[in-house]
């Protein structure tokens, strides 16, 4: 409950010293001390800009270039920098003619957070930096300033929660969150340069090159873990008891995330996937493989389409790579002839039409057209060949063949049939006509 005789002892306290204030001639001095180095702060930032090439004017082509460009961007620090000096000037003065300057020292405590706050807007350009240095650290910097920091910990600090000899406050809870942002945002650029660095080596094949890279992301990130701990202050003998409960974690709840992370591993090792291949899953999903990450894989498919497939799903299921040992594939197109046409012409004609195309290969085996059987309205064909690549994408090898395939039939007046059908169209069913008895007709006999 609110106790109104102590709100109004407190509102008394601070009537009484703000009238101590307005009646000391102290606080007037200091007030025009402030005023005064503002002022002076101003003239000197707009004198700087003017008089000066590299503020007042943006940087052309030049050899320093770059230096210039940095300094232009320096100008708007010139005013708050110049007021946090003048402060510092101005807090002496008083002190040598008042012998007090609590107010400007608040002033200048002030200036200095407004010269963080410039430098951050200014000079920090990624968004995840910026928001960190603006929630993070200018709260501590403003605490700092003001001597609050240590009152500040103390409080978080006191809010703990205890189990045993585990202690859990929320000044601990801050700092993780803090540490462990950074040390994780640094973890991961030097974890993305790290692997690109791995991937450059030419020397090595794609395969090895993948498992360096990975398990150099792995032991980047457990090195990091460690640290956090360290800069938490934990004793690292308590792993012992973590780890068995991670054990446990992963035994039950994780176990998923386990057995994909151990088929990873055993993807990189035994090489039955590598990135570039193209792979086709047993329910009919196929594309590139792109990325073989520690949990999950990423197939693109042709029209732009990316599918994460968990790695265990390579480990005990069925799937076709297509491009693991030997990119070269075989491909065939079916077409028909008219049955007038002289079907012994067909195989040689379609065989050196489809060589002309620059794709298609010799080896293993030359182009194969082959009769496939007798349909209801011609005869059947299908010729085979074999292609570096695969028929999708960028490649259309079977749309091509078939182009190839019709200039040469055309050539050698040989019709492609299509279908034919007789259509009768039935009239009115005609009247019932009466059938036409025919009598026998009489025969006169004679007497003889």
């Amino acid at each position: 409950m609110l106790d109104p005789e102590k709100w109004a002892s407190l509102f008394e306290t601070a009537l009484a010293r703000l009238i101590d204030w307005t009646t000391d001639p102290a606080f007037y001095v200091q007030i025009g001390a402030i005023l005064s180095a503002v002022f002076l702060a101003y003239l000197l930032a707009g004198q700087i800009r003017k008089r000066v090439p590299g503020f007042h004017s943006e940087p052309g082509e030049g050899r320093f270039q770059r230096v210039l460009a940095i300094l232009f961007s320096l100008r708007d620090l010139l005013f708050p920098l110049l007021a946090v000096t003048m402060l510092a000037i101005a807090v002496e003065a008083c002190l040598a003619m008042v012998q007090s300057a609590w107010l400007v020292r608040l002033a200048q405590s002030v200036g200095v957070i407004a010269v963080l706050y410039t430098a951050i807007t200014r000079l920090i350009s990624h968004p995840l930096v910026r928001a960190a240095c603006l929630w993070i650290g200018i709260p501590i910097a403003t605490l700092r300033v003001f001597e609050w920091l240590d009152e500040t910990i103390s409080f978080l600090d006191g809010v703990a929660l205890e189990a045993g000899n585990v202690r859990i406050s929320l000044y601990l809870l801050f700092k993780a969150a803090v540490a462990g942002a950074i040390l994780f945002w640094l973890g991961r650029i030097s974890s993305t340069a790290g692997q690109k660095a791995i991937r450059a080596q030419q020397a090595l094949d794609v395969p090895t090159r993948e498992l360096f890279a990975k398990l150099f992301q792995t032991i980047l990130f457990v090195f990091l873990f460690i640290m956090l701990l360290q800069v938490l202050g934990l004793d690292l003998t308590a792993l012992t008891v973590f780890g068995g409960a991670l054990g446990v974690g992963l035994g039950f709840g994780l176990q998923q995330i386990a057995s994909n992370f151990i088929s990873g591993m055993i993807l990189l090792l035994e090489r039955s996937v590598s990135v570039g291949d193209y792979i086709e899953l047993d329910d009919g999903k196929a594309g590139i493989l792109k990325e073989l990450n520690m949990r999950s894989s990423t197939l693109e498919t042709f029209d732009g389409k990316e599918i994460n497939v968990p790695n265990e799903t390579f480990i005990t299921s069925r799937f076709i790579n297509w491009t693991r040992d030997d990119p070269r594939q075989r491909y065939e197109v079916e077409f028909s002839v008219a049955y007038d046409t002289d079907l012994h012409s067909v195989p040689p004609a379609v065989e050196a039409a489809v060589l002309k195309h620059p794709r298609v290969l010799t080896e293993p085996e030359q182009p194969d057209c082959e009769l496939r059987g007798f349909g209801d309205s011609g005869v059947n064909f299908a010729v085979e060949f074999w292609v570096d690549g695969l028929d999708d994408g960028p490649n259309k090898f079977s749309s091509d063949v078939l182009f190839l395939v019709w200039d040469a039939l055309k050539e050698a007046g040989v019709t492609i049939p299509f279908p034919q059908r007789e259509v009768r169209i039935l009239g009115d069913e005609p009247q019932a006509v009466a059938p036409q008895i025919k009598r026998p007709r009489r025969v006169k006999s004679q007497e003889s």
